[in-house]
């Protein structure tokens, strides 16, 4: 049977929770807590806290996994990847270097054209759970319904608009004349930019 015979490819299925292992939990709890994760309210025996802006938490605590603490890895995508470094250096991370990945594998630094998905850089909780962070700013095709178009907090919405800006400058030098109408330019470059889509020019 198939996934649309199953009717599977129409039922919402969204990632909730991640469980990392970890070896003291008042330690992974100060560390996150630290550098700005929500502590949610759960039962006593789970500790669970959510990234700013994220819709999926992580999880752990006592017997909650077998997994070996520090064997865990994630991607957490930031739209910008250098101020989300320096905030978390400011908390006292050890962060790796941002470092994107070229022709013939990674290299130090941003990506010279700042493309999605190019420029990442890593930090790991006292267990040595791995998380890598990713700048993300358009979505590859058919990763995002373009007939749903959110952000997930203030932040992302501010830094979606100040790029929608920036492009609509550039737009406005090729037309030669002020756009009045730069609301509605606005609105189709922030839902096309976050779907994939072809951008407006």
């Amino acid at each position: 049977m198939t996934t649309s015979e199953s009717g599977l490819g129409n039922v919402d299925m969204k990632v909730e929770v991640i469980v990392i292992p970890v070896a003291d939990v008042e330690r992974a709890k100060a560390f996150y807590t630290g550098i700005g994760w929500r502590l949610d309210e759960t039962p006593p025996w789970v500790v669970q806290l959510t990234p700013h802006g994220s819709p999926c938490s992580v999880q752990f605590g006592a017997n909650l996994t077998d997994a070996k603490p520090g064997s865990a890895k994630g991607y957490v995508v930031v739209s910008d990847i250098e101020a989300t470094r320096a905030a978390l250096v400011a908390a006292g991370v050890a962060m790796s270097e941002i470092f994107h990945f070229g022709a013939a594998g990674p290299e130090p630094g941003l990506d010279p054209d700042r493309t999605s998905y190019q420029s990442q850089a890593t930090f790991a909780d006292p267990d040595g759970n791995q998380w890598q962070l990713q700048e993300v700013t358009t979505r590859l095709p058919g990763r995002v319904d373009a007939a749903e178009t959110s952000f997930a907090s203030v932040s992302d919405l501010a830094d979606a608009m100040r790029r929608a800006s920036v492009a609509h400058g550039e737009h406005e030098k090729c037309t030669g004349q002020a756009d009045e109408n730069w609301p509605e330019w606005y609105s189709r470059y922030m839902v096309a930019e976050q779907a994939g889509t072809e951008l407006p020019l």
